[in-house]
């Protein structure tokens, strides 16, 4: 069953201090503007607490009890919120470049290394001034659903998201010292979950699985907020043109449909977390794309073989393929 959850996201807006003091109290202020809305998810930059700071690596770097991250997990534990804290950690006698997963009650309840961090040294021999690779893209489970996350120059490597959707996750948060762009929206699509960013530059964005951008800051608003239900689909119109209007028509005010009809897509999104997307799929029959995708995958197989595929069963049954049932 999907529950609703409150999505914030902040950019730095290109405001930094040269003391980790300035730049934690310029973001704590977002952090006030940010509980206002009483988030079930705050996200926060790339290593944000650092930027502009002169200072070797390994005195920025701190374990995961240091000071910043005690600050940000007594805000969460006052908030009730979870918090994306990325930082420079420091652990087993290495450096990596982190997000920090901070529950509600303010324990750490997981951690992303960066695994591509970015060269600093023109014979590649050095990365970020000494961080080590992360190892796994990991996901995390939380209480509204299973996100993972990505950092900054990991967005170049479409290998680590689609990890990400094959261990299912319905939402990546992206931290990042620069916006990132168009490829934001792309993985969104493709891989049919939530990407969220939060930036050090000034455009953080919320971004659906169908591409679209739901939320955005700019420079002078900082603070972005979007509600989600990651308990949703993505459905190919094939077989399915009825389906929105059965939909809204029985649902109108408990679910929501979002219609992509150039990419031939649609999204069902939970706004009543009484029902499930599960139970929709078998009242009005019809599945995610992937799987009508995955169908044409294993036909294919037996086609290239010689062989004649086996008849399949799909939700859609007979259903007209391309109109809408009288």
């Amino acid at each position: 069953m999907g529950k609703s959850a409150r999505i914030v996201t902040v950019c730095q807006a290109n405001r930094f201090h040269n003391t980790v003091e300035g730049n934690l109290k310029h973001v704590m202020k977002l952090l006030d503007i940010a509980f206002s809305y009483q988030p079930d998810l705050v996200c926060l930059p790339e290593a944000f607490v650092t930027a502009s700071v002169e200072k070797p690596l390994d005195e920025l770097a701190e374990p995961l009890n240091g000071p910043i991250v005690e600050t940000i997990a007594k805000r969460a534990r006052e908030h009730g919120s979870y918090i994306i804290c990325p930082l420079y950690t420091k652990r087993g006698g290495k450096i990596y470049n982190s997000a920090i997963v901070i529950g509600r009650s303010g324990d750490v309840v997981g951690v992303y290394d960066k695994i591509h961090p970015v060269t600093t040294s023109h014979d590649y021999t050095v990365f970020e001034d000494g961080v080590t690779p992360g190892e796994e893209a990991k996901v995390f489970n939380l209480d509204f659903g299973r996100i993972g996350i990505q950092i900054c120059f990991d967005i170049g490597f479409p290998e680590t998201w689609q990890v990400l959707a094959d261990k299912g996750a319905k939402m990546v948060v992206w931290c990042s010292a620069y916006n990132g762009g168009f490829a934001l929206q792309v993985y969104a699509y493709l891989h049919h979950y939530y990407v969220v960013s939060s930036v050090r530059s000034d455009k953080s964005k919320i971004i659906d699985p169908l591409g679209n951008i739901l939320a955005e800051t700019d420079a002078l608003k900082n603070v972005a907020v979007r509600e989600v239900n990651l308990d949703f689909a993505v459905v190919h119109y094939d077989f399915n043109y009825s389906i929105p209007d059965k939909i809204m028509k029985n649902y109108s005010k408990r679910v929501e449909v979002r219609s992509r009809l150039d990419d031939g897509l649609f999204l069902v999104e939970l706004i009543d977390p009484s029902i499930t997307v599960e139970q929709l799929q078998r009242e009005f029959g019809f599945e995610p794309s992937h799987i009508y995708y995955q169908r044409h995958r294993e036909a294919y197989e037996y086609i290239r073989r010689g062989e004649k595929p086996p008849p399949q069963i799909a939700a859609h049954g007979k259903r007209a393929q391309y109109a809408k049932e009288e």
